[in-house]
């Protein structure tokens, strides 16, 4: 019992390790979102987000102090409302990259309901999430 337990504490040190890393990564793209119009920054910022509190406490009150998290994020966070702009750019790119799937995949039932997944994404972020204006 006592093997298992220490094997345990290792797998989730590796994948609180594994956290940071996307987290850092995330943040990375999230920043060029921030200059690339290609890349949407707020999708990105949210992983980063998501992947500091699963990976470490500290990384996770450092990012939400930085300057990026405050623009980017906490009104979403806190309001849970984005600007036309976010929203548009979160779902162009998902879009593509959904896109991307619909035209390399032969069976009609995938795409059907890669189509399904485009219409409910637009859904919900048209009529779930408010907008606020910029």
């Amino acid at each position: 019992m006592i093997i298992f337990n220490k094997g345990l504490s290792s797998i989730k040190q590796i994948a609180k390790v594994l956290f940071i890393l996307v987290g850092f990564i995330s943040l990375g793209l999230g920043v060029l979102g921030i200059f690339l119009p290609v890349l949407p920054t707020t999708p990105f910022l949210l992983l980063a987000s998501f992947c500091f509190v699963k990976g470490s406490k500290r990384f996770d009150e450092w990012f939400r102090s930085t300057n990026i998290y405050k623009k980017h994020l906490e009104s979403f966070v806190r309001e849970r409302s984005m600007t036309v702009k976010q929203k548009l750019s979160i779902l162009l790119f998902a879009d593509a990259m959904i896109l991307i799937a619909f035209f390399m995949v032969d069976l009609l039932s995938v795409r059907v309901f890669l189509i399904i997944v485009i219409l409910y994404k637009w859904y919900y972020f048209v009529f779930k999430i408010k907008t606020v204006r910029e």
